[in-house]
């Protein structure tokens, strides 16, 4: 989809404290840069940012890292995000964004950030096959996340693509994770995530009564 253009995204988000223009010198320091050292969860392809909206305030025993790759779509996550903590009456010290190509995040995520879980929501299905190695579950984008994941680190995905639930229930051994849960209408499983919080897709796919898919998956031992 083409983003109309916001003469006011760059200089907002560089003067915005959580979020990081240069990502890569900050590559195996995250835990320094935010203002507790506690577990990372790290949202691929963050959007307008409701995910993190509507889980960072509530648990401030995480960090969240919010990454996608333009502006025009982080700006607004950014005041999004910001509302969300002003509601609750705190201040934005566990959540960071970033603009980043997700299909390269090994390079802006080093093992020592413990990331424990890696969240994927309605990311592009790409359903041509000559472009399923772009699909951000595909089994080479497994593979990179094992890279930074702690030991039992987990994948949360959730997806409206019947194709691309699918082929990703099947990608998951081959990117060395094994399955813990799937569902095929996650409104019907309540109580499904421990944690969630709907996207702006989520609720639009919702309205139109398409199920959402979702997962966990769980990452196996590194020497399996």
């Amino acid at each position: 989809m083409r983003m109309r253009n916001k003469p006011w995204a760059t200089p907002e988000l560089n003067a915005c404290p959580f979020f990081v223009r240069r990502a890569e010198p900050v590559a195996g320091k995250w835990q320094d840069w935010f203002a507790h050292k506690q577990p990372i969860h790290l949202e691929l392809g963050c959007g307008k940012g409701w995910y993190i909206a509507g889980l960072a305030p509530q648990n401030p025993a995480i960090n969240y890292i919010g990454v996608d790759l333009k502006d025009v779509v982080l700006a607004p996550a950014k005041r999004i995000i910001e509302a969300a903590y002003e509601e609750v009456g705190r201040p934005v010290d566990n959540a960071a964004l970033t603009a980043y190509n997700v299909e390269q995040i090994c390079n802006i995520i080093k093992p020592e950030d413990n990331v424990q879980r890696v969240c994927i929501n309605f990311c592009n299905p790409w359903p041509r096959a000559k472009h399923h190695k772009r699909r951000l579950t595909h089994p080479r984008q497994l593979n990179s996340y094992r890279q930074f994941l702690q030991p039992d680190g987990e994948l949360w995905f959730k997806t409206d693509d019947d194709a691309l639930f699918a082929d990703t229930l099947e990608y998951l051994e081959a990117g060395g994770f094994a399955l813990v849960r799937r569902t095929d209408d996650l409104h019907a499983a309540p109580g499904f995530f421990a944690q969630d919080a709907p996207t702006e897709h989520e609720r639009m796919f919702t309205e139109k009564g398409i199920p959402i898919k979702a997962l966990v998956a769980r990452m196996r031992e590194k020497n399996a």
